[in-house]
């Protein structure tokens, strides 16, 4: 039963991003597609992650849980942002990953549990730093699909095939406040990290490969925000941090997951 869930959160995704899809987002029915398919696609996908994470013997964030749960944590502050109505393309390219995503956990089954030990810590802690992920990420497809369209308009061309896409600069806005919004977040996951590593996770907080990249993205972000304000940086300059920090934290979460999950198998 429990696959059966996930593969209709798949499939719901699936839909939703073929109705969002450049030849299709044009039709009357994909736009009514689109406004009741995607909330009912989170919902089966929480349906799905929920018991496959929250199981009795604690918490099971295991690589395919985790690469699941990022996904539909950037389809939901895709969608609550407005980025989906923002950018229209983007949501056939966040659509068609996480529809991948939501099959991973029945594809793949692997427990990685570690134990609550009854400590609200641990879900508070966990539950901030995917959302700071997730905010984080949506920043850096918004910074790519930004390139793109910059490019367009290089070229003397529409920066859509179709009509809505916002100005550059009110994008640009949008991002740096999602940036803003995803460092606060991602600043309270270091500190809380620190802070309460012995009660969150029984041992004392320590310099591992995952803590080590999550700095160093939080300092790429925090000089991004700085130069932001201080020197006015904006276009490729801010991108191209964007797009580093980003990449830190893949490195530092589903990174460090796949090298301990898949390659040393532990």
């Amino acid at each position: 039963m429990a696959i059966l869930i996930h593969v209709l959160a798949a499939a719901l995704y699936g839909i939703a991003a073929w109705a969002r899809w450049p030849t299709a987002g044009g039709s009357p029915a994909a736009g009514a597609t689109t406004r009741w398919m995607l909330p009912l696609a989170l919902g089966v996908h929480a349906a799905a992650l929920v018991p496959a994470i929250a199981t009795p013997e604690g918490y099971d964030i295991s690589l395919p849980n985790a690469a699941s749960l990022v996904a539909g944590l950037v389809v939901l502050v895709c969608w609550a942002s407005g980025f989906l109505r923002s950018l229209p393309g983007s949501g056939a390219i966040v659509l068609s990953v996480a529809a991948v995503a939501a099959l991973l956990p029945a594809l793949f089954r692997d427990p990685h549990r570690f134990s609550l030990a009854g400590e609200p810590w641990a879900t508070l802690h966990i539950a901030v730093a995917l959302t700071a992920y997730a905010i984080l990420l949506v920043a850096a497809l918004a910074a790519l699909l930004m390139t793109g369209l910059e490019k367009r308009l290089h070229k003397g061309l529409p920066a859509t095939a179709g009509d809505g896409t916002p100005p550059l600069l009110t994008l640009e806005r949008y991002l740096f406040r999602l940036i803003a919004a995803g460092f606060v977040l991602l600043s309270l996951t270091l500190a809380s990290g620190a802070l309460f590593s012995e009660q969150v996770f029984g041992r004392p907080f320590k310099l591992t490969h995952k803590s080590l990249f999550s700095v160093l993205a939080w300092l790429t972000f925090g000089a991004l925000l700085v130069g932001r304000w201080r020197f006015g940086w904006r276009g490729r300059r801010a991108r191209i941090w964007i797009l580093a920090g980003a990449g830190l934290l893949l490195l530092a979460y589903l990174g460090s997951k796949f090298v301990l999950e898949v390659l040393l198998q532990r």
